[in-house]
């Protein structure tokens, strides 16, 4: 899938490897582009042997052609509008000398310095704010579809708005409220862990039970019933083995009957029209994992962090991709002591430091009362070697002491 340079326009010149710099880039990369060419003009012409060569070039007028000849050291030549080619003799005895340098090659190495010193003032500018081009190594990868990521992530930032729910819809439910819903999920993430099943399965069946939730009454004794059928669905979606039906009805204490099920799938999916596809907070995880360059640490304390807020009913007011910024940046607080946030998340998350504030204490709260309480089934998870024991970490309690 990877296409040749001549249809990427973008492509980052070997003065630029590893940076992207927005407009900056681009320039610079064509400056480079321009410079092989003219050390190619700089070799097959000068170099050549003795003979006319011709340089195709736009009609000129006469002044600008004399000026022209005069700077080179060559005799002006008469443009004729019906040809497109101008002859120069680059081996005239009487305009070069064997003991100098030839004055066309002279000019083209000033030109080409001129280049170079173009370039060091773009890459002082550059050297202000640089990120890393976090693609650079995935170009040769066809899965990694570089040529099309930066396009996905805009259209998924655009489709994360249209797939939220309101932070409120609560208030139009009559038999069941947040406690009820942080009960289901924190049971949902321990089904989830004992079926050993794709993260990707756990995001979806959160966001399939919110956005059913807020359109569709549920009456209490039915939202487990929800819960689990929120699941089947989203196995469906992400599975590649996915549970059977009775294995549901079994981990729910046979509260419901096959058909009960069934009928529910029917009325959920027909109640989201089929559409599966809104963006959750993983897809923006493993994007902007990338950007902060994480390892296995940073990654499952992420994961803890963002868990955390599934449950919780008040995190519905954030985006999926501010959950996942604020979660990458509390855990890289978490495990370094100190605030970071690098020029490089910055860019690929589109969010700035104090944006992710106000969401990254809300985290840092939950850290520290996790473990406390009936609902710890985060806790329990992450405290597991599996899960490199990410829940036993110290929370970063100097980010709320910074609270202005």
């Amino acid at each position: 899938m990877a296409g040749s340079d001549e249809n990427n326009p973008g492509v980052i010149g070997p003065s630029q490897v590893g940076l992207r710099a927005g407009a900056r880039g681009k320039f610079a990369a064509a400056t480079g582009q321009n410079r092989r060419a003219l050390s190619i003009v700089n070799r097959d012409v000068v170099g050549a042997p003795p003979f006319p060569c011709a340089v195709k070039k736009r009609p000129l007028s006469e002044k600008f052609a004399a000026e022209m000849a005069n700077k080179l050291q060559m005799k002006p030549e008469v443009p004729n509008e019906s040809d497109d080619f101008t002859i120069i003799d680059l081996d005239d005895p009487k305009e070069s000398n064997d003991t100098e340098v030839p004055m066309f090659e002279r000019h083209v190495e000033s030109m080409l310095e001129e280049i170079d010193r173009m370039e060091e003032v773009e890459m002082e500018d550059i050297a202000e704010g640089p990120f890393l081009d976090i693609d650079n190594g995935d170009k040769k990868n066809p899965l990694a579809v570089v040529e099309y990521i930066d396009d996905l992530y805009k259209f998924y930032r655009k489709a994360e708005c249209t797939g939220c729910v309101p932070p409120n819809y609560m208030a139009q439910q009559h038999d069941i409220n947040e406690k009820m819903r942080a009960i289901l999920i924190d049971w949902l993430i321990e089904v989830h862990y004992k079926f050993e099943l794709m993260e990707e399965t756990l995001y979806l069946t959160v966001k399939v039970i919110d956005r059913f939730l807020s359109v569709h009454q549920v009456v209490r004794k039915k939202l487990q019933l929800v819960g689990i059928t929120a699941m089947l669905l989203a196995c469906k979606y992400e599975e590649v083995s996915v549970p059977v039906v009775e294995d549901l009805i079994l981990i729910s204490d046979k509260a419901y009957s096959r058909k009960e099920v069934l009928d529910m799938e029917k009325l959920m999916i027909n109640t989201l029209q089929f559409n599966l596809s809104s963006p959750t907070p993983y897809v923006f995880m493993r994007r902007f994992l990338k950007a902060a360059q994480s390892n296995k640490k940073l990654e499952l304390l992420s994961f803890f962090m963002i868990e955390l807020c599934l449950v919780e009913y008040e995190m519905l007011k954030f985006p999926p991709s501010l959950l996942a910024a604020a979660a990458i940046f509390t855990a890289q607080c978490t495990i370094g002591g100190f605030k970071h946030w690098s020029k490089t998340c910055e860019w690929y998350t589109n969010y700035k430091e104090e944006q992710l504030m106000d969401c990254s204490r809300m985290m840092v709260t939950f850290h520290q009362k996790a473990g406390t309480g009936k609902l710890t089934g985060v806790q329990r998870k992450y405290c597991t070697s599996k899960y490199g024991y990410a829940a036993k970490t110290e929370p970063a309690t100097f980010l709320l002491e910074a609270k202005s």
